[in-house]
């Protein structure tokens, strides 16, 4: 099953975890057979959210929610259960610093799409 392992850091602590740590604990997981795709984000400051409402698009500078942490990249992975994502998750690096969430991913229900 895949889980996306959302990383969470506050603003002070964005580059406390070394790239090569990350890129490190990104090849092990690669090695291990449970990577799908890693990447980080750049800070909040470069993000953009995009909003549709009665058929207008809007666009805020920045995140769409005023939090202590942002969302500063993630993992995505193969697990066999939520258990194994956890124990995964919980060696993530920036878990250190910031928080993890882990999230399992769902297919999308097509049976009741129309034609």
């Amino acid at each position: 099953m895949k889980y996306l392992c959302l990383v969470y850091l506050s603003e002070e602590n964005w580059n406390a975890c070394p790239d090569t740590t990350c890129f490190a604990f990104a090849q092990q997981l690669a090695q291990s057979g449970h990577m799908i795709a890693a990447e980080p984000l750049h800070p909040t400051q470069t993000a953009t959210t995009v909003r549709v409402r009665n058929g207008q698009m809007s666009m805020t500078d920045g995140p769409f929610a005023e939090t202590k942490e942002q969302l500063a990249g993630f993992y995505l992975i193969d697990a066999k259960d939520l258990n194994e994502a956890i124990n995964w998750a919980a060696k993530i690096p920036p878990a250190k610093f910031g928080s993890i969430e882990v999230r399992p991913v769902r297919e999308l229900d097509l049976s009741a799409a129309t034609t």
